[in-house]
């Protein structure tokens, strides 16, 4: 079973439209509303893949109760923080041509209570767990070391925990020794401050992680692919994808295959590389099921090229 947490969730609102012009009425040819955040995608693609999983979230408002329900529907077991403020509605205009513009509010701001609720909510959500999986930003209130504490709870527990957050709340963190912490290229840049321009740039940048307190780096790469680097060496993924339709969400799809599939090991890896790539061949934020996963289409060597560059090379 996986817990997940997600500390900033929201209410995606997503309009199709033919074209996006400044100060006219557009008027949108489809809509569909999405409970969001990282957190809640990995639960997401946890119950797709038919097995168990609690979301932890902090709800509030209409839209809180719009994002429960919606969660409850995709059968995922939701265990509500209930909050103040309201949960945030974020709006996304997905263009005819592909282009896609997101709206994203900040969200509620967390009184001490309720802070103090919500890492008790995980506490107890968390007995008999194999990972809890912290994603995405953090709320108003909370201080970048609130990962960090949850971090040390979850040790305290005897539970692995793997996180997927940047900036400030990521370094922080790694001071705790969690178990997994999965950035993407501009993430990782960004955590050892400097730009990749190679896949053993990114090497490196997990190496360096590694030696800040993460025990093991899952690390996307985007169209090239995903490294994982822990102690017992480094591997890279990739995978044959025919077409892109949506990359919203196909990271946390990635996170839940590599947790599904135990959570270490370069096995772990493959199913992580078949999730992302099944979900980026995928409308909108939908998750993969087992039936769209395409394992034979997946490559995993030992054999890291540490020469290829980058096709976005992050600065």
């Amino acid at each position: 079973m996986i817990v997940t947490v997600t500390p900033n969730p929201s209410l995606d609102r997503t309009y199709e439209v033919p074209s996006l012009e400044r100060g006219q009425v557009v008027r949108a040819t489809g809509e569909r509303m999405d409970p969001g955040g990282k957190g809640v995608n990995v639960s997401r693609a946890v119950a797709a893949a038919g097995r168990r999983t609690v979301a932890v979230l902090p709800l509030g408002g209409a839209p809180g109760a719009l994002v429960a329900d919606l969660l409850d529907a995709q059968g995922i077991d939701v265990a509500p923080v209930p909050v103040a403020g309201a949960t945030r509605s974020n709006i996304a205009l997905a263009e005819a041509d592909g282009v896609l513009t997101k709206i994203n509010a900040p969200g509620p701001e967390l009184s001490s209570e309720e802070q103090e609720l919500l890492l008790e909510t995980v506490r107890r959500q968390s007995r008999g767990a194999d990972w809890i999986a912290c994603c995405g930003s953090l709320p108003r209130g909370l201080a970048p070391s609130w990962y960090a504490d949850l971090v040390a709870r979850a040790h305290e527990a005897g539970v692995r925990i793997a996180l997927d957050t940047s900036g400030p709340a990521l370094l922080e963190a790694l001071r705790e020794r969690p178990d997994l912490v999965k950035p993407n290229a501009a993430e990782l840049a960004e955590a050892v401050g400097r730009s990749l321009a190679t896949v053993g740039d990114a090497v490196k940048a997990a190496e360096e992680l590694r030696g800040l307190g993460a025990r093991t780096v899952l690390a996307s790469l985007g169209a090239d692919g995903q490294l994982l680097v822990d102690g017992a060496g480094a591997w890279f993924g990739s995978a044959r994808v025919d077409a892109v339709r949506s990359n919203v969400g196909a990271g946390d799809s990635s996170l839940a295959g590599f947790l599904i599939a135990g959570g270490t090991g370069p096995e772990a890896l493959a199913l992580a590389v078949a999730h992302g790539a099944a979900a980026v061949q995928l409308p909108g934020s939908l998750m993969p099921t087992p039936a769209d996963l395409d394992p034979a289409a997946v490559t995993v060597t030992a054999d890291v090229p540490v020469d290829r560059a980058l096709t976005e090379p992050v600065t």
